[in-house]
């Protein structure tokens, strides 16, 4: 132990190296492989280009993920990445420039599809203008691919591709406010569809994309929206738009197959949105006819620090183990502002497909073996920094912003942003605090009230001010955590000072579990822009009591339209938070909404003609109090 007074405050600049790997201390080791990770998935996601919808501000950004597993390893494909990630674990990702684009201002890797065949991985970006190349490797960590079709001959936007056990290969694409999403069977070798193929040659002189989505001849409607029944798939941010200005979005299409039978999976309503969520249908043929399951949404998180689970993939880990990924929500600095989210998923009994959000951004087990992801895969570890103290060594002052959106007048809206500490710890992942500078020795300092079990720590950096654009291989964070009993002497527990690695939500396993009350980062080494983090969250657990059962739980379904429901329960001085859990049967409450501070919620995320059933738990530092009554709602 030592005091941290006796630390020069100007803490020496740590210079590039690409041949550092690893920094130790007796309680973090960054070269000891992770047994859990946290969402928002960490990894290098790019600086969006100035022509990305004519916003200048520099911003990070990725939606659309793909992950698929090929020769043992895990890939991850995403929306304008400049490339891609690998990872042997699911949680330490490594970025390969795979550039695809061809042209400045190409949309070469927007909600790409990514697929195997045989022994070859194949990769396509969106496109209305059959102009992208199709591209193949066998190689793909040396960044080399080469065109295996020149020009895709169907216009695929946000493409998913499928290959059934008899080795047919089916594409499925679309992303429309009125229109289906389509499939059709292709020959994977000349890239052109199968069926009457003067139907496609109509299709082919189509220039709407009202008429390339069309269904001509073999092409299939596979999915469409019915907001009228389905509430969670109604536009807005409450799913309370009606009508919609530019329709109900469906996109994101990926099938899976299970037990013989097709999920047809899809995004709606749009993502940038609380209630963006996977939805799925069920069939007996890659292309139908399908039938809405009726568990639906079938990932959904609305609430929490991470909000929003929809337009990913569902794949199997290297131990049989499913998993979905999706897109989650910042929409600050532009409403396409996002990052990508993982949730443990499976199929039941009953061959019901589901995923599990439950604590979805708290810390997740990895997988090791075969597993029920029924329950989730939550580590136990909770949340210590919700609404904690923070001091800062220095805050950016409030300003007026430009959000880029438009009032009813058609004027530009501002709004005002403040970025001081208690923004740090309020887990909402839209609000940050910012330094006045990107400075060495610029830091923060948290007081947990007691001290605590300490497990693991998340820090999301807010890119305040950033200058970046587009990938640099010269993108990293270096920093210093240390950890005191009285705030006097300090204990250095996280050495980050010798990183080299982009990691915008870094976290950190600790090698073994510390106890502290205050907790303390320095600014080493900020990325780009002014040193600012959305929040600095802590794991583990308070030591204390778990709060009691939450009493006075309701669910009052509104009678003139079933979809809504206000939900309602007592607030309780020993909780900070609450899951609310519901689904279509006892056995098969699946989906859950995470609630800070407040006693009601105003749910529209329901279907019309469905019968549910609702339970609620409270959870605080200690731990997760028991679970209510089921409630049945018809």
């Amino acid at each position: 132990m030592y005091k941290l007074s006796s630390i020069p405050l100007l803490l020496f600049l740590i210079g590039f190296n690409s041949n550092i790997t690893a920094q130790k201390t007796e309680w973090f080791d960054s070269a000891r492989p992770a047994t859990t990770y946290c969402n928002p998935i960490n990894i290098g996601y790019n600086y969006t280009t100035y022509n990305h919808n004519g916003i200048p501000e520099s911003r990070r950004s990725s939606a659309d993920p793909v992950i698929i597993t090929y020769k043992g390893d895990y890939y991850l494909f995403a929306t304008n990445q400049a490339g891609f990630f690998w990872s042997k674990d699911m949680s330490d990702w490594n970025f390969v420039y795979g550039s695809f684009q061809r042209q400045p201002g190409d949309d070469d890797q927007c909600a790409p599809a990514a697929w195997v065949v045989n022994d070859t991985l194949f990769y396509v970006g969106s496109t209305w203008k059959r102009d992208h190349p199709i591209w193949k490797t066998a190689d793909p960590k040396s960044g080399r691919w080469t065109r295996h079709v020149d020009k895709a001959m169907l216009p695929t936007w946000d493409p998913a591709i499928f290959q059934d056990d008899d080795k047919k290969v089916y594409m499925y694409y679309g992303s429309s406010g009125k229109l289906p999403l389509v499939g059709v069977e292709v020959d994977y070798k000349t890239w052109l569809p199968k069926g009457n193929q003067a139907d496609y040659a109509t299709l082919y002189k189509a220039t709407e994309v009202e008429d390339i989505q069309h269904p001509y001849g073999q092409i299939k409607e596979v999915a469409i929206l019915n907001p009228s029944a389905h509430g969670w798939e109604r536009f807005g941010p409450n799913n309370d738009m009606e009508p919609a200005p530019w329709g109900n979005f469906i996109e994101g299409a990926w099938m899976t197959k299970h037990n013989g039978k097709y999920y047809m999976q899809y995004g709606a309503p749009a993502t940038e949105f609380k209630g963006y969520a996977n939805g799925i249908h069920v069939g007996d043929h890659p292309l139908g006819p399908f039938t809405y399951q009726k568990h639906n949404p079938m990932s959904y998180k609305p609430g929490g620090f991470v909000i929003g689970a929809g337009h990913g993939n569902t794949f199997a880990d290297n131990y049989g183990n499913y998993w979905n990924t999706g897109t989650c929500k910042i929409s600050i600095k532009d409403r396409f502002e996002r990052r990508i989210d993982m949730f443990p998923a499976g199929f039941d009994k009953d061959d019901v497909m589901y995923s599990n959000t439950s604590y979805g951004d708290f810390p997740i087990i990895l997988p090791t073996k075969l597993r029920n992801h029924e329950q989730g895969a939550s580590s136990g570890w909770m949340l210590l920094s919700y609404k904690k103290p923070v001091t800062v060594s220095s805050s950016e002052e409030c300003m007026e912003v430009e959000t880029h959106r438009m009032d009813n007048g058609g004027k530009k809206v501002y709004e005002k942003f403040c970025y001081g500490p208690d923004n740090l710890t309020d887990e909402n992942i839209q609000t940050y605090w910012s330094a006045k500078t990107n400075n060495p020795g610029e830091w923060l300092q948290m007081d947990l009230g007691r001290s605590m079990e300490i497990r693991a720590l998340q820090i999301n950096y807010a890119d305040h001010k950033a200058t970046q654009f587009n990938k640099a291989m010269d993108i990293y964070y270096q920093y210093k955590i240390f950890m005191s009993d009285d705030g006097v002497n300090w204990t250095l527990v996280v050495d980050k000072s010798k990183n080299d690695k982009d990691t915008p939500h870094d976290y950190l396993e600790l090698t073994k579990s510390i106890k502290a009350r205050y907790i303390k980062m320095e600014n080493i080494h900020n990325a780009s822009g002014l040193f600012a983090i959305s929040d600095f969250r802590v794991f583990g657990n308070g030591l204390l009591e778990k709060p009691k059962a939450v009493s006075s739980f309701k669910v009052n379904r509104n009678k003139a339209d079933s979809r809504n429901a206000i939900i309602s329960w007592k607030k309780q001085n020993d909780a900070i938070g609450y899951h609310i859990y519901y689904g279509i049967a006892p056995d098969k409450l699946y989906n859950s909404i995470m609630v800070y501070g407040d006693g009601s919620y105003d749910f529209r995320g329901l279907d019309k003609g469905t019968k549910y059933y609702f339970t609620i738990e409270a959870f605080n530092e200690n731990g997760i109090g028991a679970k209510n009554k089921i409630v049945e709602v018809k």
